[in-house]
């Protein structure tokens, strides 16, 4: 077994992490020892490689991760990580660790390997084109960069010339594989406490880097929140659909290391292949943002996936006609969290919060302040739209760029739009720059996607604002027809007509094949249409 060499990275000795063999049974260490080394793993402080560490002192057979190569234990993981740190320790400085990399064994042990070495770990979205890939890694100040086989070209054309590393299909001994095979882990003290910096989302424009200040009293009354309204279980597989750079993705592969879920990861995202995952893994969760969902349902004669008890939805805004869809195929299995790269978990809608109130993003974590504010500062009543303040959990530090966000009164801004109901549920209206003002009047262009994408002949739909003479700015609508549909512009306009006001109706409505669509599923603004 893997643990015959497995040794502590706390600077407690060799072996302080050793479980035993008795006729080949993996037995864990005593339960006083493990006390003692919760307190010594600590001192990584609030990082990935606390997590990876515990998980293998808590359950060292389990299964902790799969991937197109097989399985690693939790204990398999952890040693990885171990070999891969004590290999890096002499081969970088305090620089920076930059991940590009697909959902992988190699992305979870690198962030697992540097966070305990101390090192800041940079998150880096594989949709980059070589002058952002350069424009970032120059910003951020990385000096090594971990990346697939199949971004070697992006990473050539970026001007990036610090020390690589591959990370998958990759051969020789500049690869993970060689560093960890090659190398005997022995103890290490981190000298500080890496933090792992998570690029904003946007859809336009050079990404930013988001710090935040991490401590164990903002995690915990998030953590019970999730616990109390998320039912996942110990020991059952977790699908991560979305991206592990992204804030989603990336909280997920916590949430199942701590819990010794077994963390299933599809390199790519396809459909049919997500629900044939769920059904061979006898899946109990899935994570994935609105447009997976969207896509799982249009999967004809669907791989039946009756171990599917919880899908958490987050990342974008869950329109009320897809969660109610949704709902309807798979049972009231769908939970949507809302939050942001900045802020993090800011509120969960459950199961029951959706069919009450379709769309909604749910209730305020616990010990955690949400406001929907004016213009002037003041807390808007129930059903008033304003912008979305949050504090007390995840403390935004700033972005490593400069600059930040905008905060009042102990609150930070997220940028987004949004209500609250009567019965204390929050609603994402859109993005403040999203909102358009067409000849005087507000118009938000998510409420009209949403009711297109309930149009039974449209199989996804972006609508925006763009300039217009007369006034000012008029809607635009994107459409990607279901397959065999004839509909018309005319058909949807007259729809739009019929069940909204007449300013929301799209003066402009285009068909297109696909919708641009970032690594995360957002639709790329700007995008010139087919």
């Amino acid at each position: 077994m893997v643990l015959d060499r497995m040794r502590s990275v706390a600077g407690l000795g060799v072996r302080a992490t050793r479980a035993v063999r008795d006729a080949g049974v993996l037995r864990p260490i005593r339960p006083d020892r493990a006390a003692r080394l919760v307190f010594s793993y600590a001192r990584f402080g609030p990082v990935p490689a606390t997590l990876g560490a515990m998980a293998a002192l808590r359950f060292p057979c389990r299964t902790a991760l799969i991937d197109e190569r097989g399985t690693l234990t939790c204990a398999e993981l952890e040693e990885h990580a171990a070999s891969l740190a004590t290999a890096l320790r002499s081969r970088m400085g305090d620089g920076r660790v930059g991940v590009l990399c697909r959902n992988h064994r190699g992305f979870v042990e690198t962030v697992l390997a540097a966070s305990r070495l101390g090192n800041d770990i940079v998150l880096l979205n594989t949709d980059f084109s070589a002058t952002q890939l350069g424009q970032v890694a120059e910003r951020e100040g990385i000096e090594l960069l971990v990346h697939d086989q199949e971004f070697t070209a992006t990473v050539d054309g970026s001007g990036f010339a610090g020390r690589r590393l591959l990370a998958w299909a990759g051969t020789g001994a500049d690869t993970i594989d060689s560093l960890i095979g090659g190398t005997e882990p022995e103890p290490i003290v981190p000298g500080r406490t890496g933090n792992v910096i998570v690029m904003t989302s946007g859809t336009t424009g050079t990404p930013k880097g988001a710090r935040h200040d991490m401590s164990l009293s903002a995690l915990v009354p998030v953590a019970l929140t999730h616990l109390m309204r998320v039912p996942l279980r110990s020991g059952a597989p977790i699908v991560i659909a979305p991206p592990l750079f992204h804030i989603l993705g990336l909280a997920y592969t916590a949430v199942g290391l701590a819990m010794g879920m077994p963390l299933v990861l599809p390199r790519r995202f396809d459909a049919r292949e997500i629900l044939r995952t769920i059904a061979d893994h006898e899946a109990e969760a899935l994570v994935a943002v609105p447009v997976m969902l969207q896509r799982i349902l249009a999967v004809d004669d669907r791989p039946r996936t009756p171990a599917l008890r919880v899908v958490v939805s987050g990342g974008s805004v869950l329109h009320p006609h897809l969660s109610e869809a949704f709902m309807d195929a798979f049972g009231d299995v769908l939970v949507n969290v809302y939050g942001a790269t900045e802020t993090g978990w800011a509120t969960i809608a459950t199961p029951q919060d959706l069919r009450n109130a379709p769309g909604t993003a749910g209730r305020p974590s616990y010990r955690l302040t949400v406001k929907v504010l004016g213009e002037d500062g003041r807390e808007l009543p129930p059903g008033e739209t304003g912008e979305i303040y949050t504090g007390g959990g995840l403390r935004f530090a700033g972005y490593t760029g400069g600059g930040g966000k905008h905060v009042l009164r102990g609150l930070t801004g997220t940028g987004d739009l949004g209500h609250f109901d009567a019965a204390g549920r929050l609603f994402i209206d859109g993005r403040a720059d999203d909102m358009i003002v067409s000849g005087g009047e507000n118009v938000f262009p998510g409420e009209v996607e949403d009711l297109l994408g309930g149009h039974p002949d449209v199989a996804e739909v972006s609508v925006t604002g763009v300039d217009d003479e007369q006034f000012g700015r008029r809607l635009a609508a994107r459409v990607v027809r279901k397959a065999g549909s004839a509909v018309t512009e005319d058909d949807l306009r007259e729809y739009v007509r019929g069940h909204l006001a007449r300013y929301k109706v799209p003066r402009d409505v285009r068909f297109v094949r696909e919708l641009p669509r970032t690594g995360t599923g957002k639709v790329r603004t700007g995008a010139p249409p087919d």
